[in-house]
């Protein structure tokens, strides 16, 4: 009887959003690398002379993240990642606004 009064163990590692319990270890990696190239982007898009890296920056986290929404399990993965997503975009266009991915480079 008093097993039916006793609360449900949660995995240690898992968070509000995480409701399946499990790790995720490809998910989760690819939203720090979301978040990470998506602070990047949106920091040096705030400078003009660094368009090249925040264009680049901008482009693989946007990538990054499409691919980490194709394959995430849980609200907190694909809240990271939208978050990371949209600072990519935002640095991506800004790097594209301010000479683009080869700025000069080429041509």
């Amino acid at each position: 009887m008093a097993q039916a009064f006793q609360r449900p163990r949660r995995h240690p590692s898992s968070s509000l959003f995480a409701t399946d319990g499990k790790p995720h270890p490809l998910q989760d990696t690819l939203m720090a690398v979301t978040l990470v190239l998506g602070a990047i982007a949106f920091v040096t898009a705030q400078f003009h002379s660094l368009h090249l890296i925040s264009s680049w920056t901008g482009l693989i986290g946007v990538v990054a993240g499409a691919y980490g929404q194709y394959v995430s399990v849980t609200t907190r993965e694909r809240t990271g990642l939208i978050i990371g997503m949209g600072a990519s975009a935002l640095g991506l266009g800004l790097g594209l606004a301010h000479g683009g991915l080869f700025g000069g480079v080429l041509g």
